[in-house]
């Protein structure tokens, strides 16, 4: 199991809009609203590398309203 936290730059006033529709994607574990360079956070969970990569590409970019993602997979030092 690969676990990712991805930030999310959104459109201006469309934070919160992108975080509800983020938190409905299957493979999601948390979608929060923050405050600074990125607007939104998320937690999600895939089976490996690859298949959490096409997820951000093919269900969370897809999103409407998101401008830039940065994805960071956590590791176990």
């Amino acid at each position: 199991m690969v676990t990712a936290y991805i930030l999310i730059q959104t459109e201006v006033g469309r934070a919160a809009e992108v975080a509800d529709q983020i938190a409905k994607v299957s493979g999601v574990t948390l979608s929060e609203n923050l405050i600074g360079a990125y607007d939104v956070i998320v937690r999600a969970e895939a089976n490996s590398d690859d298949e959490l990569g096409r997820f951000v590409v093919a269900q969370v970019q897809a999103v409407p309203g998101i401008t830039r993602t940065l994805t960071c997979p956590v590791i176990n030092l």
